[in-house]
C-alpha cells in the first residue's frame, strides 16, 4: 500500500517522509502498531492483569477470532517483544507495559519476564 501510495502521490521514489505519512495514514505508529496491535496488549494488561490468559478469552475480550489473533497479530507482538506465550496462556511482557506507558510490575508475574 506504502508503494501504491507514493506512486500516485510522488514520482514512485518512497522516502521516510512519504513512507512516514502513508502509514499515519493506515493508522499505524512507529513500532508498527495498528489499531488492533494496541488493543489486544490493552485488553491483555487492563482486563486480564497482564495474564496469563487463554486464546479464546482473549479473543472475545477483544472482539475478534482466536484464529485471527493467532495468525494475524500474535506474530509481531511475538517477535518484538510484547506478549509471551505460556502454558498457562498470553503475558504482556515489559515491552507492552512501556508502550502504554505504564510501569513494569514487580512481584510473582515478574517472573515470567526473561528480561
Amino acid at each position: 500500500w506504502v508503494r501504491d501510495y507514493v506512486q500516485v502521490k510522488a514520482d514512485g521514489r518512497i522516502t521516510a517522509e512519504l513512507a512516514d505519512r502513508a502509514l499515519t495514514m493506515l493508522e499505524i505508529d512507529r513500532d508498527g502498531f495498528d489499531q488492533w496491535d494496541k488493543r489486544i496488549i490493552e485488553t491483555l494488561i487492563y482486563k486480564f492483569n497482564g495474564g496469563p490468559v487463554g486464546l479464546s478469552s482473549l479473543a472475545v475480550a477483544v472482539g475478534e477470532e482466536a484464529g485471527t489473533l493467532e495468525e494475524v497479530n500474535e506474530p509481531y507482538l511475538i517477535m518484538e517483544g510484547y506478549i509471551k506465550r505460556t502454558t498457562q496462556g498470553r503475558v504482556a511482557m515489559p515491552n507492552a507495559y512501556r508502550k502504554l506507558g505504564l510501569k513494569v510490575p514487580a512481584g510473582p508475574q515478574s517472573e515470567l519476564f526473561d528480561s
